[in-house]
């Protein structure tokens, strides 16, 4: 039976950078391994971290979500902009080079810090990064991708996040039908009155920025830092897992396996309860260098 991880001390702090004020939160220890997610916040870790307590976990909210609010009033964001906040984090907790879990968006961006930033990095796990570009069927993934924002724009959010749920959840190739109009919110939990807001952190801000980032991929192969992408076990033929795939074959390697899907590293945070021990110690392994970036273990045949 797994046992309850003890919640570690943690501190809250905040941080000026050009556009915006961050909120970042410190678990003490050593060595100092970032976790970090997009639009999702430090919210999402609590159960992760609760596994880590030998290090310094430093957690965040990105930009424009949760506690870290935009002061520029600029709608949307982009991966270098995050990649310049997770650089600022990292000054802040004593410059790195630091280990760097990054998941979902998150990953996204770390891999854009990494190609302008290599040296504060010195090990990157890049966990399902659902970018487009380096999928064989990009371009209807790209139409789908589009396809939620315009939902979005078009009815709010019940529409917007039916439609998101109905992609990302898919398996398999991108098909026409994904692009189509969005699926009944009421079929999904969502709400289907428009409150009339178009600010949602991912439908809004994140969604095609993200979702269409292209890496330096010379600059991550040339790098110092140690590029490990990792996909779920639980989450074959998703648009994100299939995207890890794309990455690590883009870089010349394999993808790692992680326990559980998405959000494997979950213990109920939004509702979703993943594999957080085996994951944590998946992490483990990864980090202390006991499985080899292409996921074979160091020694084995």
């Amino acid at each position: 039976m797994s046992s309850t991880p003890t919640a570690p001390a943690l501190e809250t702090r905040t941080l000026e950078v050009p556009g915006a004020v961050l909120t970042y939160d410190v678990r003490p220890g050593a060595p100092v391994l970032l976790l970090v997610g997009s639009p999702m916040g430090a919210e999402g870790f609590g159960t992760l971290a609760g596994y880590l307590t030998d290090r310094t976990v430093v957690t965040y909210d990105v930009r424009g979500a949760g506690r870290s609010r935009r002061t520029d009033g600029v709608p949307t964001n982009t991966p270098k902009e995050h990649a310049d906040d997770i650089s600022a984090v990292i000054d802040a907790v004593g410059g790195g080079p630091v280990d760097l879990f990054a998941t979902s968006g998150g990953a996204i961006n770390a891999l854009t810090l990494v190609a302008r930033r290599p040296e504060q990095v010195r090990t990157l796990v890049a966990h399902e990064p659902p970018v487009v570009h380096y999928l064989p069927d990009a371009t209807e993934a790209s139409a789908a991708t589009h396809a939620v924002g315009e939902a979005y724009r078009q009815g709010g959010t019940g529409p917007g996040m039916a439609a998101f749920i109905r992609l990302a959840s898919h398996r398999g190739p991108v098909t026409a039908e994904l692009a189509g109009p969005a699926p009944d919110p009421a079929g999904f939990g969502l709400p289907t009155e428009d409150d009339g807001s178009r600010d949602h952190a991912l439908l809004a801000q994140n969604l095609i920025p993200s979702t269409h980032a292209e890496f330096d991929v010379a600059a991550l192969q040339a790098a110092p830092t140690r590029v490990v992408v990792a996909v779920g076990a639980g989450s074959e033929g998703e648009l994100a897992h299939r995207g890890g795939e794309g990455v690590a074959a883009a870089l010349g390697t394999a993808p790692v396996v992680f326990p559980g899907g998405h959000g494997g590293f979950m213990g109920g945070e939004f509702g979703q309860v993943g594999e957080p021990e085996a994951f944590a110690a998946r992490l483990r392994e990864v980090l202390d260098g006991e499985v080899a970036d292409g996921g074979v273990p160091d020694g084995a045949a």
